[in-house]
């Protein structure tokens, strides 16, 4: 890498930095010399600054202190890649399961690019965000067709892909293929506004780009993949989102501002998000002594493609829901109050009400209201088992498997009525 010299050429080392600083791309190349001719030759990073210095501090902290983790051990593109998608937004022991039957299930990219929608949207089943392992497969889909069958080896191609960001792309980038490129996510972004005292809102994409170019002039070309890792790992276990960082046990302790003027909490800053939207839900488990209706939801949209349990807008009273019932042609024999519960979305609060409903056998009209009304009557059992449930049903996924193996439901109902 490229050091500006300070002692000789001190106000241009100064004008280097203060470029990078406010988000400017610095760019050197090697030159090859022969008699015959001058040859620019490959990129070299550029680093300037103190923030050089605490690379080498950070790889020992890291070489010491690393945790050992499946997609650590056994490095491949296509793991990497599948990894950091499931972290984004999920606990490290919570992806481990998830990662595991991922792996043992879809292999390679062309076992994910040839999968069915259903077996992808299970296997992800309780992650959340569905898109992303939509996008993922499409990502599949276009490297078997555009590069064999191949992971891409480059930032910028990676970046191509359907559902592969800045971060993704880094991360694949410098992990898995050694390319010194930064790889911010969170956890980095709290890392570096701590270790800088970085006063803008780290949502805003200048102060994001800002923070990135900083990062990218720590980056060792040798190591590329362990800096990344290290830096992830010291926002993960030391410089940790809630509640106070263990400074004492940081390799950036002496060097970072923000401790210093024993301000951690006071970093990243953010703008205040806006309040998420609630939205009143009333759920059916609706069953006859052999089927369980689901309905499909629409193909775009949240949870799209996912099975959910029949739902109706805003809280309703039984009668309304036996009313609406006999409406559609299903006459009900027995109603009970399911627990109420609540799932949150990015965005969106759903506060749910629920009912079991038995009715008369669904088989003599299942047609004419599955067409209606686009539900499938599925077996209890086969409910959970095949069809991907978002985690926001959970609750009543478990009532229905209560109600299946126990004779409790009906001596309940029959208390009630």
């Amino acid at each position: 890498y490229l050091v500006p010299n300070e002692r000789t050429q001190p106000e241009f080392a100064e004008a280097l930095r203060r470029a990078q600083e406010t988000g400017v791309k610095i760019l050197a190349y090697d030159c090859i010399v022969t008699p015959e001719k001058m040859q620019i030759d490959a990129p070299v990073p550029v680093r300037t600054g103190s923030l050089v210095e605490l690379t080498n501090p950070l790889l020992a902290w890291y070489d010491k202190n690393r945790r050992i983790l499946p997609w650590r051990e056994d490095v491949t593109p296509y793991r990497v890649w599948v990894s950091e998608i499931m972290l984004q937004q999920t606990r490290v022991e919570a992806v481990k399961p998830y990662f595991a039957r991922f792996m043992e299930k879809l292999p390679n990219i062309k076992a994910l690019a040839e999968a069915q929608e259903e077996t992808i949207l299970k296997l992800w089943e309780g992650l959340g965000y569905y898109n992303r392992v939509r996008n993922m497969q499409k990502a599949a889909q276009v490297i078997l067709q555009d590069y064999g069958g191949k992971m891409p080896d480059t930032y910028d191609k990676l970046q191509s892909l359907p559902g592969i960001g800045s971060y993704t792309a880094g991360a694949i980038a410098s992990i898995a293929f050694g390319e010194p490129v930064p790889a911010v996510d969170g956890n980095v972004l709290r890392v570096m506004a701590r270790l800088t005292e970085e006063r803008g809102d780290i949502s805003c994409q200048a102060v994001k780009k800002k923070l990135e170019e900083k990062v990218r002039c720590m980056i060792p070309r040798e190591r590329a993949g362990d800096f990344t890792q290290a830096m992830i790992e010291v926002g993960a276990l030391i410089c940790v989102p809630n509640g106070a960082p263990r400074c004492s046990e940081c390799p950036f302790e002496v060097n970072c501002k923000a401790h210093k003027e024993g301000k951690e909490l006071e970093y990243p800053c953010k703008a205040p998000k806006n309040p998420r939207r609630i939205e009143k839900k009333t759920i059916l488990v609706l069953m006859d002594e052999n089927k369980v209706a689901l309905h499909k939801r629409p193909e775009k949209g949240l949870l799209a493609g996912m099975y959910e349990f029949p739902m109706l807008e805003g809280y309703k009273k039984k009668k309304e829901v036996l009313d609406l019932l006999k409406e559609s042609g299903l006459d009900s024999l027995r109603i009970l109050s399911l627990c109420d519960a609540k799932h949150i979305f990015s965005h969106v609060e759903w506060h749910m009400k629920g009912y079991a409903v038995r009715v008369d056998e669904l088989s003599e009209k299942k047609e004419k209201i599955a067409e209606k009304y686009d539900l499938v009557f599925v077996e209890p059992k086969e409910a959970g088992r095949r069809y991907p449930i978002p985690s926001a049903f959970s609750v009543y996924l478990k009532h229905l498997n209560i109600l299946r193996e126990s004779d409790k439901l009906k001596n309940e109902w029959e208390r009630e009525h």
